[in-house]
């Protein structure tokens, strides 16, 4: 079903669908009274709403249950000193501006943050929006309060649909700060939930770009993180903001099957708690349910309609001890079948953002699938609250060690990719990688869990254990067995890394590697290892493109201060560089000069070409010698006396492909700015790879005698593969093979060809 059909889809709902409301998170079965009070089918749908007024009433009633009168007392002097700050200032609702600064704290009170958070949250917003200095907030209340709300500060106007360079460099000082100290993320995430629990007066286009903000940044942070219930509700108001019309069918479509689904729910209850009850076993039983956006999710992403969507709604039960949570398992699956495949331990091994739960779907009454999560009140307080467990109960020392250390090594990855990455966008870039959800779980050879995002390969987990590992890592075996680099890898593989001192990342390597860590060492590597190559390449666009648009290549210094001024750039160096790897565009480069030349025309004089008109377009010169920074296309194998052109890839340099390449015009249509004219130079000290198929009659000694004579030609064969034919007894026998030059592979061919047994000789492309 496509997803512009949804609305349609849900116009009809048999009496089978599963409901459940999308409002609650968590709630208790026991009482029946309830359940039926709230399956009221002719309920109207509507949008979550919120007051967005804060009561400094209520936010004191919940910082006295756990502060001090002290603490207290600080508190009070934030929350008067922001009150006097935002005096006059209203919010687009009409309240008064300081009901935001109370409603965030009250947020990060629920987590019971210490009283530095409670203040910076008051105070989160005086630095951006009062010209408040750092200096009178450190004299105000101390040095680690004006340090949150420095780092918060900083984060206030992000604008990620537009600008993006500068919204880059807002997103890597938020990420940089919450490594410094995560209770900045927290109170971020307070104050993003209360803005998009209030985005309701905001007009329709603000709505919609600061919900794809939301679903793109801050929900993927909060599941990181293991804020369940801010990562739910933030999901699910960013999707009636970015999709109202489905969020309100849905919404109709989930309360008007709430009834009838009453029975079933009764009946799944009324057996576990007494399943339960009869293995003596102390348990609480609670519904749980889909959020709206994961039930659209569903149907999306597996093309559902609504009624085909069976497990809206799962059961979750809390024991008191981990033995007991595999008792609990052992119980429901005596009393219902279990679905093959559909269990999940990740009691033994946790997630990446310290989520402990048994899951398992069962087969329940009238074939019904339903879902069960059982875990102990210790894994349901990290499950709902995650790293903000370590401040909610702080008394229970010990018990979230893995989980603080789980998050200390992600925050520390942070700084490192930061410390290896060359621009803001690039480091957004690989964060939005490694901040994707689903995880795939490995064992190193000595039994420890590696956790990498669903898709990664050998080579990720090679960087994840060491960078230097991964610089030097030549082969893999998964599961003792040998296998190439590039292999994905699988829940419950053992990998081993086999490295050797002269290995070096290759641009290749970019095109099969999934984290971000991986990504950006090797990036890291490739722009510091061949930077010379890079910049006199580089140079060599740049003069070419100058040249197209009738500048003279030899700048004088007072543009080249201008140009550097403009672009960001430290030096005419680093600018070449970027060019060289395919991080700038020598065109877009040539046309911003020419824009400063126009704008200062009668100082620097157009060039006269009079004679040299023809080196307008003269091409780059490929002697195959190059280095890294000019590769020669896989696809095609391009050698002397081909026909060439050459495609300027980011962080790979130029890439040369043969001008009949296939593949190469299918990426020519969708980028033709990014491709160049390139020629051979006369040169040429090397040998270059091609391919060749012969299909020859199978008999004894065939491969022996074409070997032979691509040996006597003097060429050296790197590759051989053999395959059947599909009649007349015939076998096709691939070589790879190193000739000087096109003219050098004709006079092999036609040796070849002459052989007794040869069918057909032909060069492989593609």
């Amino acid at each position: 079903m496509n997803v512009n059909d949804i609305n349609s889809s849900l116009l009809t709902i048999p009496a089978e669908s599963i409901s459940v409301t999308p409002s609650e998170n968590l709630r208790p079965l026991q009482d029946k009274k309830n359940i039926a009070a709230s399956n009221d089918a002719s309920a109207k749908p509507t949008e979550p709403t919120h007051t967005g007024v804060a009561s400094t009433s209520a936010l004191s009633a919940r910082l006295s249950e756990y502060m001090s009168a002290a603490d207290l007392k600080q508190v009070k002097e934030a929350y008067r000193f922001s009150d006097e700050m935002h005096l006059g200032q209203v919010r687009k609702s009409g309240e008064p501006y300081i009901s935001h600064p109370i409603a965030v704290a009250e947020i990060c009170a629920e987590w019971k943050l210490d009283v530095q958070a409670i203040m910076a949250a008051l105070l989160h917003d005086v630095m951006e929006d009062q010209d408040v200095q750092k200096e009178e907030l450190i004299e105000r209340f101390g040095a680690p309060v004006a340090t949150l709300v420095d780092g918060l500060s900083k984060l206030e106007k992000i604008e990620f649909q537009s600008q993006i360079e500068a919204q880059a460099e807002n997103f890597r000082k938020m990420l940089l700060a919450m490594a410094r100290d995560v209770r900045v993320i927290l109170v971020k995430l307070a104050d993003r939930l209360h803005n998009m629990r209030t985005l309701g007066v905001m007009s329709p286009e603000k709505k919609r770009r600061i919900s794809r903000e939301t679903m793109d940044v801050y929900v993927p942070i909060a599941h990181r993180l293991g804020l369940n219930n801010i990562y739910r509700e933030l999901q699910d108001l960013a999707f009636s903001h970015l999709y109202p019309m489905r969020y309100r069918t849905l919404s109709k479509a989930v309360k008007a099957a709430r009834g009838n689904r009453r029975e079933v729910v009764n009946k799944i209850l009324d057996a576990v708690n007494d399943a339960l009850k009869t293995a003596e076993l102390q348990a609480e039983v609670y519904g749980r349910e889909k959020t709206l956006y994961g039930i659209y999710r569903k149907m999306h992403d597996k093309h559902l309609s609504f009624s085909q969507v069976l497990d809206v709604y799962g059961f979750r039960i809390v024991v008191k001890d981990f033995r007991e949570s595999y008792y609990a398992l052992g119980t429901l699956h005596a009393l219902y079948k279990p679905m093959p495949g559909k269990f999940k331990d990740y009691i033994a091994i946790p997630k990446t953002n310290g989520y402990q739960s048994l899951h398992t779907t069962l087969i329940g009454p009238y074939g019904t699938p339903v879902e069960f999560q059982i875990r102990t009140q210790e894994m349901h307080r990290v499950a709902e609250s995650g790293v903000a467990a370590h401040w909610l109960y702080k008394n229970d020392e010990g018990s979230l060690t893995d989980l603080q250390q789980r998050t200390h090594a992600w925050l520390q990855s942070l700084l490192d990719i930061q410390k290896q990455t060359g621009d803001s966008a690039e480091f957004l870039e690989h964060v939005k990688v490694d901040l994707f959800p689903d995880s795939v779980y490995v064992f190193t050879p000595k039994s420890k869990i590696i956790a990498l995002p669903r898709g990664a390969t050998a080579l990720d987990f090679a960087y994840n254990i060491h960078t230097d590992i991964g610089d030097q890592a030549i082969a893999t075996r998964i599961n003792h067995e040998p296998v190439p680099l590039r292999s994905e890898l699988k829940n419950g593989d053992i990998v081993e890394i086999i490295t050797s001192p002269n290995s070096r990342p290759t641009p290749n390597w970019l095109t099969y590697v999934r984290t971000g860590k991986a990504r950006s060492a090797i990036r890291h590597y490739l722009r510091t290892i061949n930077l010379n190559e890079s910049t006199e390449l580089g140079r060599q666009l740049l003069a070419q493109a100058l040249v197209a648009v009738n500048l003279n290549p030899d700048l004088p210094g007072s543009l080249i201060d201008k140009l550097l001024n403009e672009s960001s750039a430290k030096s005419m160096e680093e600018i070449y560089t970027d060019i060289g790897i395919g991080k700038r565009m020598a065109a877009l480069v040539a046309r911003h000069i020419l824009d400063l030349v126009e704008d200062d025309s009668p100082n620097i004089p157009f060039q006269q070409f009079g004679e040299r008109s023809g080196y307008r377009h003269a091409p780059v010169i490929i002697y195959g010698s190059e280095g890294l920074s000019v590769q020669l296309a896989p696809c095609c194998l391009p050698i002397p006396g081909d026909g060439i052109v050459g495609q300027l890839k980011r962080d790979q340099g130029l890439v040369v492909h043969t001008d009949d390449c296939e593949h190469a015009k299918r990426l020519h249509a969708k980028e033709p700015d990014r491709w160049i004219d390139v020629t051979w130079g006369e040169e040429l000290n090397r040998r270059f790879d091609t391919r060749i198929a012969v299909t020859i009659k199978n008999e004894r000694g065939a491969l022996a005698r074409i070997a032979a004579e691509i040996g006597e030609a003097d060429v050296n064969i790197s590759h051989v593969n053999m395959e059947d034919g599909d009649a007349n007894d015939m076998t096709h026998i691939h070589f790879t093979i190193q000739v000087d030059s096109r003219a050098h592979l004709a006079k092999i061919m036609r040796s070849i060809k002459h052989l007794n047994g040869v069918h057909r000789i032909l060069r492989e492309r593609g």
